[in-house]
């Protein structure tokens, strides 16, 4: 029987990073070019949606703090992620990472829940980017009509007559264009993601400037929701949010609002999907995935402040008040004067949601092309452009998966969903380094992990406490979709991977000890 917990060697691995050539992808970025990558990624839905859902939702004002729970877990998980991005700087981030570490299986259930963090995550921002394009062409004084912009699955009363979905055309639409630029190269995209990157900070550094002004103390007061919390109600009356449960207020609620605020994390370690086309991967990639986290997490406690001061927490638990546009709304119901402030951030929206898509589309590429690479995908996924050199039968089979779940599927479920993915990688990821700690002390580690030795590895432990706790602390729904998709990937795995794995078929390509020894030290004399 074929040994399902087979694991890669690494000089594999390491052969394969420092590989050129023919079926390589190129290495075109440098640490600017990561930073923004994931900044591009973080800023996003995360931050102009998931902030007011978490604040309703479970956290109130206190959602700052819930922010800082989610940061913290994310930073024991990026150091573990920079640790091994330097070290096996190659495409398929945690997928990778565990194939060399805990074995094939335990790979693909990573690989098959970054398709959750990833593709699902590109369709969720896809479906609020449609969201804000119809306020932005509200300004305007036209919209695109309900039936073509929100799913089968959704209705509701428009102008008073009852309204009910087709098709989410703008949502199908981003994803297509934004597919078609990243086969036409990653250089070219990663100028775009700089760009739009540059204009939505821009925008988050003004609403915050100027929504300090308008900061009530009062909305902050309490600031964690009570156990006692009256439910709320919408216009007619009928309860919309409850806060009974223990993850819905107090502190119970800090760690429920940062299960759904990390969803707005999910940048950084896309940055490690990147690592086999950084210019200088042993110094860029720890800059890249911890530089993004640290500009994102001060950026998102301070929004959160402000947004919750502007506003007070229960109108965001009412769809016809805050809901997708929370920070619209925010800004014409309470801070007269400023209108031109609301068209500004829809704009600036518009297009951070554009690059947040854009980075989750190319991350899961990468990592069905290492899937791929190793048969535990169709190996067509592994096909590069014979001009552009981008992996695009992979990107036209994201387009297709991505672009019909945003047409046809609500974003509230793939939001979490997503959440759940990335949780259970950076879990895996964290024990990975603990266990390659004590694997292989001697493996050179161009960056390294502080307090992570085998005999005291506080910040791999840390990482996957941090990180289960908020996987435990997402709704029951949300747990038994996501138990039911691992379930859909076990069975696809034994009926098609284990079958088709390169590893359990014995075809093991060995980069030669010089080829291993360039890539240990490929910059000995320029550092």
């Amino acid at each position: 029987m074929a040994n399902i917990f087979a694991k890669k060697p690494l000089a594999q691995l390491l052969g394969e990073a420092n590989s050129t050539g023919h079926g390589t992808l190129k290495r075109t970025l440098g640490a600017g070019n990561l930073v923004a990558l994931g900044v591009g990624a973080i800023i996003g839905a995360g931050l102009f949606v998931r902030t007011a859902a978490a604040a309703a939702q479970a956290s109130g004002p206190g959602v700052t703090l819930a922010f800082i729970v989610a940061a913290i877990g994310c930073v024991f998980a990026g150091l573990c992620y920079a640790e091994f991005a330097a070290m096996i700087p190659i495409a398929g981030s945690a997928y990778t990472y565990a194939y060399t570490t805990m074995g094939e299986f335990v790979a693909w259930i990573i690989g098959w829940a970054l398709i959750m963090e990833y593709a699902l995550g590109a369709a969720t921002v896809s479906i609020a980017w449609s969201e804000y394009l119809n306020k932005l062409l509200e300004v305007f004084g036209t919209s695109i009509p309900y039936n073509l912009s929100h799913s089968p699955f959704e209705s509701a009363v428009v102008d008073g007559v009852m309204q009910h979905g087709i098709i989410n055309l703008p949502a199908l639409l981003v994803i297509v264009a934004l597919s078609l630029l990243l086969i036409k190269g990653t250089q070219e995209s990663a100028m775009f993601n700089a760009i739009v990157v540059f204009l939505k900070v821009a925008i988050v550094l003004v609403f915050i400037a100027v929504g300090w002004q308008f900061i009530n103390p009062a909305n902050h007061s309490p600031y964690l929701i009570p156990d006692n919390a009256e439910p709320v109600k919408n216009a007619a009356g009928v309860v919309v949010r409850e806060y009974t449960a223990w993850n819905k207020h107090g502190w119970g609620g800090v760690l429920g609002g940062a299960a759904i605020v990390f969803f707005a994390f999910i940048g950084f370690d896309a940055v490690s999907t990147a690592a086999q086309e950084a210019k200088n991967p042993k110094r860029d990639m720890p800059i890249g995935i911890l530089g993004s986290l640290a500009v994102c997490t001060v950026l998102y406690i301070l929004f959160g402040h402000v947004l919750t001061g502007v506003a007070n927490w229960r109108e965001f638990a009412d769809p016809a008040l805050g809901g997708e546009a929370s920070v619209t709304y925010a800004i014409k119901a309470h801070m007269p004067g400023y209108e031109w402030l609301s068209t500004a951030v829809t704009v600036a929206i518009l297009l951070g949601f554009s690059s947040v898509i854009l980075v989750m589309l190319m991350g899961q590429s990468r990592v069905f092309f290492s899937m791929a690479k190793d048969g535990l995908m169709p190996k067509a996924f592994s096909e590069l452009h014979p001009r552009f050199g981008t992996p695009y039968k992979s990107n036209i089979a994201l387009l297709i998966f991505v672009g019909g779940f945003a047409a046809f599927v609500p974003g509230s479920l793939a939001g979490d969903l997503t959440s759940f993915g990335t949780l259970l990688a950076f879990v895996l990821v964290s024990a990975g380094i603990w266990i390659m700690r004590r694997s292989d002390p001697a493996q050179h580690r161009p960056f390294r992990a502080p307090l992570s030795s085998p005999s005291f590895p506080l910040v791999p432990v840390m990482g996957v406490l941090v990180c289960t706790s908020m996987i435990l602390a997402l709704d029951s729904f949300t747990l038994k979709v996501a138990l039911g998709w691992m379930i859909l990937g076990f069975i696809v795995y034994f009926l098609y991977g284990k079958r088709n794995s390169m590893l359990q078929k014995g075809i093991v390509v060995m980069p030669t000890e010089m080829d291993e020894q360039a890539f240990i030290e490929p910059d000995k004399d320029n550092r």
